[in-house]
């Protein structure tokens, strides 16, 4: 992280000794912005350095104060706390680094600030490890401090402190754990009305199916009757046409027999 630092501050150096005398500024302005343009961003890379840099000494004080922690579980909590929150602030300012290499004119400035900021990846990476183990412990001392103090019949007051302590955080854990459920119940809820209102649907278009069907059933029914009755008259139609003919027929035999043979 020196290391990281110090190249910084080099790069800051030839800055100012490039830096345009005013008669070349008058005789050439694009030329001055370009200037103060990369200095302007090697105060901005300065500033990043020296803010990762900070952070990562906050976090290796903390995870410190977390080794040395003795309890209760609510300090190791609030250090914890305390270590997210640099690793958060930290995470963003070599976010910004990427960015400003990406920025960089020069590829050579690029790759090297690239390089500095996969450093500060890994020291983070590093840091991270670290913390859990510290974490873990930690939490190991706390627990055989506990112990201790079981077996040994401590202090009735920092008994019923430590004991206040584990019954607000299985409180919290049980809070958390029934709004948990109730967040699920009602989802739950919501999918069931969601389903219910579906088989109110269904069921409406399966009963107009149904209705639909009964008319038609009824339709088809009232059409085979007719049919029946067409049939039947159809038959009644084709027997007085028969007899008719055979009236006809006699009557013409009739008439020819009475014409042929008169006596």
């Amino acid at each position: 992280m020196r290391r990281s630092h110090s190249r910084c501050q080099h790069r800051l150096e030839p800055v100012s000794s490039v830096c345009p005398t005013p008669g070349s500024v008058a005789a050439s302005p694009a030329a001055a912005v370009a200037v103060m343009a990369a200095a302007s961003r090697d105060v901005h890379v300065a500033i990043c350095h020296q803010e990762i840099v900070k952070y990562d000494l906050e976090i290796k004080a903390l995870i410190q104060d977390i080794r040395e922690c003795t309890g209760p579980v609510g300090t190791l909590n609030d250090l914890n706390a305390q270590v997210k929150d640099k690793f958060r602030l930290l995470r963003l300012r070599i976010q910004d680094l990427e960015q400003m290499a990406k920025e960089q004119d020069k590829e050579s400035d690029k790759e090297a600030l690239l390089k500095e900021m996969e450093c500060h990846k890994k020291q983070m990476l590093s840091n991270q490890t670290v913390w859990r183990k510290a974490n873990l412990s930690c939490k190991m001392a706390i627990d055989n401090f506990e112990k201790d103090e079981l077996l040994d019949g401590g202090d009735s007051t920092r008994m019923r402190k430590i004991t206040k302590e584990n019954l607000a955080q299985s409180t919290n854990s049980i809070t958390e754990s029934l709004m948990s459920i109730s967040r699920m119940m009602s989802q739950q809820v919501q999918q069931s009305e969601v389903t219910m209102h579906t088989i109110a649907t269904s069921s409406r278009t399966i009963q107009e199916a149904n209705e639909e069907f009964k008319s038609m059933s009824g339709t088809i029914q009232l059409g085979r009757k007719l049919i029946t009755k067409y049939n039947r008259r159809e038959l009644t139609d084709k027997l007085l046409i028969f007899l008719a003919l055979a009236l006809f027929l006699a009557t013409v035999l009739y008439i020819l027999k009475k014409r042929i043979f008169p006596f």
